[in-house]
């Protein structure tokens, strides 16, 4: 009888507990794109990566900040930043704000080795008007820092290389990280059975090239909202799924593909030897 009673009060409390979790896991506002509003822009919009110092003999800290500041507050502000070292992931941070005009994400970063860092940053903003009509604002920046950290020479770091020692040292870096990244992507395209000559194949830490020039065979508001959307679809199903990014998780640079008939793009990522493909149709009339 007493055991009887003790889980009469114990399901209660657990069912309580299951969905204060469950709330808690889902009161982050997912990035939706609306239809841009062409009246407002952001201010400022940055990503950067720098050298802070040495921490120990083997090991230095740098910095990542992300930055975004509309013109004016916003219904709803966010902004979503990744960082690859290179071409692992290593980072993912993530930040909204109701009725504000600046989002900051400041993140020190303690590393060793030598090595090339990339991060992608999507600065969004949803607009609502009093006819119950809703717009968007977004933009994309970019950051990218080599470090020098090898045995009997002085820690050193640099964006791109004006120096012969930088342009070996980047020259390396690179062509090693693309090496294990065109393997990775090759990997999950035969997985998925795609044929990659149907595709523009454009890393993740890219895409920023397009905020002011289109893709090919669109025009640079087509280009937009299909950005917009893309990265809707990123943060759902990438950005929110993957793991803490901090905790060792197996994940490389995602590879977006768009395809040469206009028809959809393709988003191929894994973590942790899990596959994945997000597949986002183009809306009808951008095929005429």
């Amino acid at each position: 009888m007493k055991k009887y009673l003790l889980l009469l009060m114990v399901i209660p409390l657990i069912s309580t507990f299951l969905l204060i979790y469950l709330w808690q896991n889902d009161v982050t506002p997912a990035i939706t794109y609306f239809p841009e509003d062409e009246t407002l822009s952001f201010n400022e919009t940055n990503t950067v990566l720098e050298l802070i110092s040495e921490k120990t003999r083997d090991s230095y800290e740098m910095v990542w900040k992300s930055r975004s500041v509309s013109e004016r507050e916003l219904y709803l502000r966010q902004d979503a930043s990744l960082l690859y070292s290179n071409g692992q992931l290593i980072g993912i941070r993530s930040k909204w704000k109701e009725n504000a005009d600046t989002i900051n994400i400041n993140q020190t970063i303690s590393d060793e080795d030598s090595n090339y860092f990339q991060s992608i940053s999507f600065h969004h903003g949803e607009v609502h008007y009093p006819d119950d009509q809703i717009k968007s604002i977004h933009q994309m920046t970019h950051d990218q820092l080599y470090v020098i950290d090898s045995p009997g020479t002085r820690l050193e770091s640099f964006k791109s290389a004006e120096t012969d020692y930088e342009k070996e040292w980047s020259d390396l870096l690179r062509h090693t990280s693309e090496q294990q990244l065109n393997h990775h992507w090759k990997q999950l395209m035969r997985h998925f059975n795609i044929d990659e000559n149907d595709y523009r194949k454009v890393p993740l830490t890219n895409l920023h090239k397009y905020s002011t020039k289109p893709l090919p065979s669109f025009t640079q508001a087509q280009t937009s909202q299909i950005i917009g959307q893309l990265w809707e679809g990123l943060y759902k199903n990438y950005i929110l799924k993957i793991p803490n990014a901090d905790n060792n998780v197996n994940s490389f640079i995602p590879l977006v593909l768009f395809d040469k008939q206009k028809d959809h793009l393709i988003v191929l990522y894994e973590w942790n030897g899990q596959k994945e493909r997000l597949i986002q149709q183009y809306p009808d009339h951008f095929q005429s």
